[in-house]
């Protein structure tokens, strides 16, 4: 059995793909927003189609650029907790004060 490094080296860990049941809320929007996506492409002509096929790809990298950040503050942020709880030092003014 692999750890968890090995795991992610290997590629058999990527934070990114995710599943959704088929019934959920989440597939409902989706699914709403895929429908609206097709009628509206075959409404537009041409260059109304290569506009706003280039809004939905720059509307992507957005996503694509905010799912990135976030996901490299989070790991950022468990790595503080992780040197906080491990390594740094902390002074208790209770600590080892016991009266009986």
């Amino acid at each position: 059995m692999m750890n968890i490094l090995e795991e992610f080296y290997y590629g058999n860990i990527n934070p990114n793909e995710k599943c959704f049941k088929r019934q959920s809320e989440f597939a409902t929007f989706v699914k709403i927003v895929s429908d609206n996506e097709e009628k509206l492409i075959a409404y537009l002509g041409g260059e109304e189609k290569h506009l706003f096929s280039q809004l939905m790809n720059a509307q992507s990298e957005i996503l694509d650029t905010e799912a990135r950040e976030r996901f490299i503050e989070g790991w950022k942020l468990g790595a503080r907790f992780m040197l906080d709880t491990f390594i740094t030092p902390r002074y208790s003014p209770i600590n080892g004060v016991c009266e009986e």
